[in-house]
């Protein structure tokens, strides 16, 4: 008789789990079609709850503690199997350990840009990130309707799953809130309580309990960020303002120097010039041409350009030109002739 034979031939009198791991939420009881001993003992430590499963079944739920696996510690088992009253015998059936401890910092992040509308600026596209915390609250539930007869179910099975959900809730809270997006950041702990409060109905269907969501940050577009921080200075700038009326007037009461008074109007205008933006506007587009000098075009170049060797005598009248949308090479008194009206005729010797 071979090793297995043997391990086979023999009834197990202790099921626990020692969970030496930081992420399993369910772990089946490794049973090798063995048959559990009647008043065998079961070992539930804190933080984890067992579940029978007979046949595919969802049996009984066992919390912490140490049990004598017998008829009035398992109806449902006892019903499903149909044991008789006096039944002592082995019997089959799946033990799987669910985790009920609190799993954090799992992670959700969009990967691309959600539409976000705003009460100030209307529709907006964002992007947030951030961790939350879950906990198993329903061992039934979970078994069902995720990790199913997955023997060794993680937090990285399903953290993609929640994230998912988070993601898919956070437009609709950010728009019942009514909070701009340039009041976001104070506002994390509200939103993620918000969240949470939206979500826990969705969670419930999967015997999870959401209990913590933390906001890290909520980034915007770059063109966006600019306007954001334009407002910034502009409200620094207002609040400069009322300080030099606030300091001229105390300034005077006090018998201030006018000089006084000048250098801190001075020296608040300086920071006025650091804080706003130069708006200075870009260089007029000009039009580029293409000459054709000894059968070869030359070029670009612009007007000015033109003038100059028409001035040196270089661009003849009928010199051929050409620039972008032209069909064909046409002489250059008919593309720039008003350059040529700008020349002074020949001098008459005579």
């Amino acid at each position: 008789m071979g090793l297995f034979d043997w391990l086979r031939g023999q009834f197990i009198d202790v099921i626990e789990w020692l969970d030496d791991s930081s992420d399993t939420i369910v772990y089946r009881f490794p049973r090798h079609e063995n048959e559990i001993k009647y008043g065998a003992k079961l070992i539930v430590r804190p933080g984890q709850k067992a579940v029978f499963v007979n046949e595919g079944q969802i049996a009984d739920v066992l919390g912490p503690g140490t049990w004598q696996l017998e008829t009035k510690n398992l109806p449902i088992l006892t019903d499903l199997q149909h044991w008789d009253h006096g039944f002592t015998s082995p019997f089959k059936a799946e033990v799987y350990f669910v985790n009920t401890k609190r799993f954090g910092d799992l992670k959700f992040g969009t990967k691309t840009p959600i539409i976000v509308n705003d009460p100030q600026l209307g529709p907006v596209r964002l992007k947030a990130y951030g961790t939350y915390e879950i906990r198993i609250k329903d061992p039934a539930k979970i078994l069902r309707e995720l990790s199913s007869t997955d023997g060794n179910f993680t937090t990285e099975e399903i953290e993609k799953f929640l994230a998912n959900l988070i993601l898919a809730k956070l437009p609709i809270v950010l728009a019942k809130s009514g909070i701009s997006i340039f009041d976001l950041a104070k506002h994390y702990d509200r939103l993620g309580e918000k969240i949470k409060e939206e979500l826990q109905p969705y969670f419930d269907d999967y015997g999870v309990l959401l209990e913590k969501i933390l906001l890290q940050s909520i980034s915007l577009p770059k063109e966006l960020q600019k306007a954001i921080d334009a407002k910034g200075a502009q409200n620094v700038l207002g609040d400069m303002q009322e300080f030099i009326k606030y300091k001229s007037a105390q300034g005077i009461e006090k018998g201030g120097s006018a000089s006084d008074i000048v250098g801190l109007g001075a020296g608040l205008y300086a920071a006025k010039e650091m804080f706003e933006e130069k708006t200075t506007p870009p260089p007029l587009p000009q039009e580029h041409y293409y000459i054709a000098m000894e059968n070869k075009p030359m070029g670009p170049v612009s007007k000015d350009q033109l003038q100059k060797m028409i001035v040196q005598g270089e661009l003849k009248p009928d010199t051929l030109l050409w620039q972008e949308g032209m069909e064909q090479w046409q002489r250059a008194d008919e593309v720039v002739k008003e350059l040529f009206k700008k020349i002074p005729p020949p001098i008459d010797e005579s």
